[in-house]
């Protein structure tokens, strides 16, 4: 068994920043985010700080010799959130690389449940001193009076009070905590003990109830990387025994066996069996795929129903599964453009909102010589509506849950940007080969020229010719004759003629698969055969002509297939008022007979550079949108608004671009719009909650219909509300 590697074991290299990843515990919103994030980077020493509070993971690069990490965590407790050690990508290659795993700490183990939480407790005191109070209040008013109220209201002030000064000395003096701890303040000196308890109250309520929006948020994530299984049934190669090992400890080509009803440890190529596996939590796919000798399959894969032998081929650090976990941390903490104006917007408008709340405390008991009480009340009432929580959650709590719902169904988005813009897109270019089409051609017609020349024999001779060849053609061919049962003949003297044939003898005769061009060379087709030919090659079809000696046996006609769906998936792109265009470096005829059993429109016989210059052209009518194969296509993938790859899993698709179609269906597109759209639908009706709910609350706070416990609603309802709309985009 291999010992556990410590977390951040010491970098070989001499000083200098090294990069530290965390766990926070209690980072449930952008603004807790932000306040780690300002606190952090004021440290000497400190740089590239990420914090992403989706996955309450912090990031950064820290010089030990300016700030002690021991400092740097000090100051995230002291903010009031747990801080627990994570591996970084360093830590992860070099355990692997020395044959060890990072050993598990209490960064991953199951958060406690949230009633025994430090907020659960305090909302439990508080509730218990209020209702204390209230008892007080109601049975024996002369004993106490209002100042019933002042424990559990002194319990919640301290508290936050706390938070909201640390929080001020670390850069962020406008923090909801430091707004809430004056308002409370302020209602004890004006002797409203009870709606100071209430607004503690309800504050530490809300804050419990972002607890477990946010954990519902991550729980999607989580189940996907609970998918891979904690062990692994591997091989040992000496003597052929089966033992079972940690399935983070397997190393690149090992062999590991699955049984039928397993889940696969590890992504792999099958090295003996053959199964059907289910890939719907990777893929999306709903339907199990075939998988025997040569097929790649992905960890957390079910086995249904043989028992397969694989040869691992990615470490558990790089499998599918752990790509797209980093994928969507990754895109979760890059902020979307309208994120980053709410942001910008935020920090101008809370001290703006301070301001006006402490003018309409003190300026009508001034000028107008109204009652200060009053006022003073009032303006404490504003400073809570003014809290920005529910308006900078509006954004990222809609991205997050968009990329978490398409990452579920194998639509992965490298972040809020393009996930924005996809939505915007007025026009979809598509790639031919391998995107549109399934990328490897099959035989579609064999025409025999000769009535005594059957199908099956014509066949069997290109066959037997073809048989070792790596063209394309030669692969639709052979694996016809595979479908077919048709028996290869032995021949001798293969050779290939670049650009033009094969040949090959076969039974002492030889055999010419050529192209039409170069067979008319060495026989005489007649017209009947070359009509035949024509009219293969007008639909779209690549035709090779099969001569044996000295006589045209017959034609066999190859054309790389649309996929199942795409016709459907370039409907549900129309029916989304969105333009559709194929852009290809295939010849004009092929592209056209592709192009119009599809029905949308074709470039043809394009370089790379005419893609580029067709993909300039249609941005100026608006967002494109470039889909490819994730390899070929890079330079129109990058001039595109936004790129979306076609791979089924692979390195390419899941690196390139800036969105990627696990599943290589057409159809898939059309989803990433709609979920695109969903989330921006989402974040307008966000923004509208948080707004709409603040402007009421103003006008009626004003005008003294509401007061101070209302004024919480609206900041912590808000949020709340806010919350739950953009979880139902995990429904999407």
């Amino acid at each position: 068994m291999n010992q556990a590697a410590p977390l951040h074991a010491p970098s070989s290299s001499a000083g200098g920043p090294q990069p530290l990843r965390y766990r926070v515990r209690g980072m449930d919103c952008p603004t807790c985010a932000g306040k780690i994030e300002t606190a952090v980077s004021r440290l000497p020493g400190v740089a590239d700080v990420r914090v992403n509070y989706g996955s309450q993971v912090l990031d950064l690069a820290l010089d030990e010799a300016a700030t002690p990490r021991t400092e740097l965590e000090e100051r995230v407790e002291r903010l009031g959130y747990g801080v627990a050690p994570l591996p970084t990508a360093a830590d992860l290659a070099r355990a692997q690389t020395e044959g060890a795993m990072p050993q598990a700490d209490a960064a991953e183990e199951a958060e406690p449940p949230l009633w025994r939480s430090r907020k659960a407790m305090l909302g439990f005191l508080i509730g218990a001193l209020f209702a204390a109070g209230f008892l007080v209040e109601r049975v024996a008013p002369s004993l106490a009076g209002e100042y019933a109220y002042w424990p559990g209201a002194l319990v919640g002030l301290a508290y936050y009070g706390r938070r909201a000064i640390v929080a001020a000395l670390a850069g962020t003096p406008f923090s909801i905590e430091m707004l809430m701890s004056v308002a409370t303040a302020g209602a004890l000196a004006i002797h409203a003990a009870e709606e100071a308890a209430i607004v503690v109250l309800l504050f530490t309520v809300g804050e419990m109830l972002e607890v477990v929006a946010a954990g519902r948020a991550r729980a999607g994530i989580k189940a996907l990387a609970a998918l891979v299984p904690k062990t692994a049934r591997l091989v040992d190669e000496a003597d052929g025994t089966i033992r079972e090992v940690p399935a983070a400890s397997l190393a690149i080509g090992q062999v590991v066996v699955v049984r039928p009803g397993d889940r696969v440890p590890a992504d792999g190529v099958v090295t003996d069996g053959s199964s059907s596996l289910d890939e719907s939590p990777i893929t999306g796919e709903s339907v199990p795929k075939p998988k025997e000798v040569g097929n790649t399959v992905y960890a957390g894969s079910v086995n249904a129903d043989g028992a397969l032998q694989i040869r691992v081929t990615k470490t558990a650090a790089d499998n599918t599964i752990a790509r797209i976990l980093h994928l969507v941390e990754e895109a979760q903490a890059s902020k979307s453009p309208t994120a980053r104006f709410i942001d910008r917007f935020s920090a101008v408008y809370t001290p703006v909102a301070f301001a006006f709340a402490a003018a309409v405390a003190v300026v009508p008991p001034l000028l107008l010589g109204a009652d200060w009480g009053t006022w003073i009340y009032r303006g404490l009432a504003l400073l809570l509506i003014a809290c920005p929580c529910a308006l900078v959650l509006s954004t990222p709590a809609a991205i997050a849950s968009g990329l978490a719902a398409g990452a579920r169904r194998g639509l992965l988005v490298k972040g809020g940007a393009a996930l924005e813009v996809i939505g915007r897109v007025r026009t979809v270019a598509f790639d031919k080969t391998g995107t549109l089409t399934a990328g490897r051609p099959r035989v579609t017609d064999i025409l025999a020229f000769a009535a005594e020349t059957s199908e099956r024999s014509l066949l069997g001779l290109a066959a037997a010719v073809e048989n070792g060849s790596s063209h394309p053609i030669a692969w639709a061919i052979l694996d016809r004759a595979n479908a077919d049962e048709v028996p290869l003949r032995p021949t001798r003297d293969a050779r290939a003629i670049p650009g033009k044939a094969v040949q090959a003898t076969v039974m002492g005769q030889t055999v010419l698969v050529a192209s039409p061009r170069h067979a008319a060379e060495s026989v005489r087709l007649g017209p009947e055969a070359e009509r035949a030919v024509a009219d293969l090659e007008a639909g779209g079809k690549t035709v090779v002509v099969v001569v044996r000696g000295a006589e045209a046996m017959g034609a066999i006609a190859v054309r790389d297939e649309p996929r199942a769906d795409a016709a459907a998936g370039i409907a549900a792109l129309r029916k989304l008022g969105v333009r559709c265009v194929m852009l290809t470096g295939d010849n004009r005829r092929t592209g056209e007979a592709v192009a119009s059993g599809l029905g949308l429109d074709v470039k043809a016989e394009l370089l790379p550079q005419d893609k580029l210059a067709q993909i300039a052209a249609l941005k100026a009518a608006g967002p494109v949108a470039m889909v490819g194969d994730g390899i070929n296509d890079a330079p129109a993938l990058a001039s595109a608004s936004v790129g979306i790859a076609m791979g089924g899993g692979t390195d390419a698709a899941l690196e390139t671009a800036d969105a990627a179609v696990l599943n290589d269906r057409v159809g898939d597109v059309a989803a990433l719009v709609s979920l695109s759209r969903a989330t921006l639908g989402n974040i307008r009706q966000n923004v509208a909650i948080a707004l709409g709910l603040k402007a009421v609350f103003l006008a009626t706070t004003i005008a003294g219909i509401t007061g101070l416990w209302p004024a919480i609603l609206a900041d912590t309802g808000a949020t709340v509300l806010v919350t739950a709309n953009a979880l139902r985009l995990l429904r999407a």
